[in-house]
């Protein structure tokens, strides 16, 4: 059932539903796909049989970047940013089930809608504690959420814009009253305000990981390595594995290697030519695909270049998605200037702008004869992947006549510090990551206006209007023409550079049976088991 049409009746799912794992049985049994270079979204490779879960061992995941806190407000989050390490630690109220696109309780027993899906109540499970013995009750799940959103994780901006109220009538229920209908509201429960952090956690002043999660914290090593260990009062039973690794490995290549040596038996992996290798080599594991994985940044605030349409369209006009895609990916990435490419659900009949050197010309001619004097300040990271990217911009800039100055920054903290705290650029290329299961609550944190979290600056009373549709369209048909809207604006007003959609790969050793995916990259381990000695 498609998620439009199981907004109230998909999310009533029992308890006994929940525990039954997504890969359970595929990761022991023998499907695979046709070609997994065809696949966006599922499994890939031939996984053998696992016969029945076996209790012992260690499963180490290098996920793509080592996490710096262990409080998922500390925007740790995502499936790329933590949220993975996260949700072994204090579990997810619901789960996104990408096989059948429904959201299926985890730490909840069920969540319902009423019938134009303003309010949506969640009953909670029987006996769910805490590691520190305390139950998992209502008033742990609003304080976990105040908590959240006091420290302004990824999240609340969208929270805030949605969310009116938040009730616990007993000591089970808690009742959400949205501002608005949002058939997609499961989404946030998949996330950061899902992850039900124990209030004990700040009782001593300093936040210690307390969590319902199936794994306790043996090891931190900030952006080095967080070592798990089973909890033996997790609500679904104590976890097959004994101990789980998250080792911070840079390299995408490295991951890869050492996947295939047996150093760790999981991986997380983005970069085009990388997941290719993967792919070609046959390994086991799911593939997700998103919308808009690469753009090119366009700082429109005042004073800056960009804040001249003209300058904006000619940067646009000039980028070529393919020549990006051979110089940069080895061409194996996915180009286009669409928003949402034939491959999306959310596909419709407006197409992207695309390229046209010789309109970015005529438009960056105009703007000279205005006093523009064409010079334009790239920022990028400073390593050899994101240098290609940053020369790639530069090159195709400035051959219909930009002047692009390139600023490489000495670390991801001082190009975040750059961008998204200064505003101090002109270009730079990033990725909206936009997710199938839900395009509005990306989107809206990228394009309106008043959004902390929209490093464009860009301001459009039109784009605002039609995201608040986007969140309450009430079926799969209605969503896609707000987002063919939404596209046209994008075409006529140019606030981004739509690069390419991103496709990766969580590979995992053929020993490593089920784990399974839920929204945004984010993997669960709870009933994850290994089958030979070969892990460490």
């Amino acid at each position: 059932m498609k998620r439009s049409s199981w907004a109230r009746v998909g999310t009533l799912v029992t308890a006994l539903a929940a525990s039954t794992v997504l890969l359970a049985g595929c990761a022991g049994g023998s499907g695979s796909a046709t070609d997994a270079s065809e696949v966006t979204t599922g499994l890939v490779g031939e996984q053998p049989d696992g016969g029945e879960p076996v209790s012992g061992g260690s499963l180490s995941y290098a996920t793509y970047n080592g996490v710096s806190s262990l409080d998922p407000a500390d925007r740790q989050d995502g499936g790329a940013t933590g949220g993975s390490e996260m949700a072994a630690i204090y579990d997810l109220l619901m789960r996104y089930d990408p096989e059948t696109r429904e959201y299926r309780p985890q730490l909840a027993q069920s969540l319902t809608a009423n019938d134009d899906d303003t309010v949506w109540t969640l009953r909670l499970r029987e006996g769910a504690t805490f590691s520190d013995g305390t139950v998992v009750d209502s008033a742990a799940v609003r304080w976990s959420i105040d908590h959240y959103l006091e420290k302004k994780g990824t999240h609340t901006q969208v929270w805030k814009a949605s969310v009116a109220d938040v009730a616990a009538p007993d000591a089970s229920t808690v009742v959400f009253t949205l501002k608005q209908p949002w058939n997609e509201f499961p989404i946030l429960l998949t996330t950061g305000p899902g992850m039900v952090v124990a209030p004990s956690s700040t009782a001593g002043g300093k936040f210690t990981p307390v969590g319902a999660g199936p794994f306790t914290v043996e090891k931190f090593a900030s952006q080095d390595e967080l070592v798990l260990t089973a909890s033996p009062t997790y609500w679904n039973g104590k976890p097959h594995l004994d101990k789980l690794r998250f080792p911070a490995i840079v390299s995408e290549q490295a991951k890869l290697d050492a996947l295939h040596t047996g150093g760790i038996q999981a991986a997380y992996l983005r970069g085009a030519e990388v997941v290719h290798n993967a792919l070609e080599a046959g390994d086991v594991g799911y593939v997700y695909t998103v919308n808009m994985g690469g753009v090119g940044n366009i700082n429109q605030r005042e004073g800056r270049a960009a804040s001249d349409e003209r300058v904006r369209k000619a940067i646009v006009a000039a980028f070529n998605p393919e020549t990006f895609n051979q110089r940069v990916e080895a061409g194996y990435g996915t180009p286009g200037s669409d928003m949402f490419q034939d491959w999306s659900q959310w596909h419709g009949d407006v197409a992207g702008t695309g390229y046209d050197p010789e309109a970015a010309k005529k438009l960056l001619a105009e703007a000279k004869a205005d006093g523009y004097d064409g010079k334009l300040t790239y920022v990028g990271l400073n390593d050899p992947a994101t240098q290609q990217s940053a020369l790639a911009f530069q090159s195709m800039l400035q051959a219909v006549g930009f002047t692009v100055d390139i600023v490489y920054t000495t670390s991801i903290n001082d190009l975040v510090k750059t961008m998204y705290v200064q505003h101090d650029y002109d270009i730079g290329y990033a990725g909206f990551n936009i997710l199938e299961e839900s395009p509005f609550v990306r989107m809206y944190g990228n394009f309106y206006s008043e959004s902390t979290s929209n490093v464009l600056g860009y301001e459009n009373p039109e784009m605002d209007a039609l995201l608040g549709k986007l969140q309450t369209a009430p079926t799969e048909d209605e969503r896609r023409a707000v987002l063919e809207n939404i596209q046209t604006v994008v075409n006529e007003t140019a606030p981004v550079v739509v690069v390419n959609a991103g496709k990766y790969f969580i590979p995992w050793s053929k020993n490593a049976h089920g784990i399974t995916p839920s929204a945004d990259g984010i993997m669960l381990f709870g009933n994850a088991w290994i089958t030979s000695d070969s892990a460490s």
